[in-house]
């Protein structure tokens, strides 16, 4: 059984027992989170489409940890002008250890 979920304006696939890296999501290590926003579920052969949501499905799950991503650079130039610019970036991330797909 899986679900499709839309949490930071991406989707994610997930299944009872993964452990997901979404955005970040407010909360400490040990808290629980609930995604109420589910595109779809399947279990076997039964599937689920919402439209956009399903009424009354959501997925739960743990919060394992708030990290960062590793950086990525940003780098501008202007040709023949002297012009350069870097910058880098690191995401703040939540590991997620997925509960419960509730249909």
């Amino acid at each position: 059984m899986y679900a499709i979920i839309q949490t930071g304006g991406k989707q994610y696939r997930v299944s009872q027992g993964d452990v997901v890296k979404f955005e970040k999501i407010e909360g400490g290590k040990g808290d629980t989170v609930s995604f109420d926003q589910v595109l779809m579920v399947t279990g076997g052969t039964d599937v689920k489409v919402g439209t956009p949501f399903i009424e009354g499905a959501k997925v739960v799950g743990e919060i394992i940890s708030q990290t960062k991503s590793d950086k990525i650079f940003v780098f501008k130039k202007k040709r023949r002008k002297g012009y350069t610019k870097k910058t880098g970036h690191r995401q703040n991330l939540t590991s997620l250890k997925i509960k419960e797909i509730v249909a």
